[in-house]
C-alpha cells in the first residue's frame, strides 16, 4: 500500500519558510520519497503501518496550511502514468519494493 501526501504550506515569511522546510524534512526522514514539490509517498506494509504514519504525521502538523493524505493500493499506483516529461531518478512507476508479511 502506498500513502500520499499533498500540502500546500504558506511560504510569505521566514518563518512559514522554515516552518514548510521543517516539515518537508519530517516526510524525508520518515521514509517519504519526493514525486512533486509538495507531493510525497512511502510504502506501507498494510493499514497498521499507514495508520502509524498518519499518526508521526498528525504531531508533525504544521499550524497553517493544507495537508492531505491519501492511501493507494500497489495495483494503483503500478497504473501511474507520466504524461509530461521523464520521471525522475527516485521515481518508479511500478514499485520494485517485496513486501513480506
Amino acid at each position: 500500500m502506498w500513502l500520499f501526501v499533498f500540502f500546500d504550506l504558506p511560504v510569505g515569511t521566514k518563518e512559514q519558510r522554515r516552518t514548510a522546510s521543517r516539515f518537508r524534512g519530517f516526510l524525508k526522514d520518515d521514509g517519504y520519497i519526493m514525486l512533486q514539490w509538495s507531493v510525497y509517498a512511502r510504502v506501507c506494509r498494510g493499514q497498521d503501518a499507514v495508520d502509524k504514519h498518519l499518526a508521526r504525521m498528525r504531531k508533525r502538523l504544521p499550524g497553517k496550511g493544507s495537508v492531505r493524505a491519501l492511501q493507494v493500493t500497489e495495483k494503483q499506483y503500478a497504473r501511474m502514468e507520466f504524461l509530461v516529461g521523464d520521471s525522475g531518478k527516485t521515481e518508479r512507476t511500478g514499485s520494485n519494493q517485496l513486501v513480506l508479511l
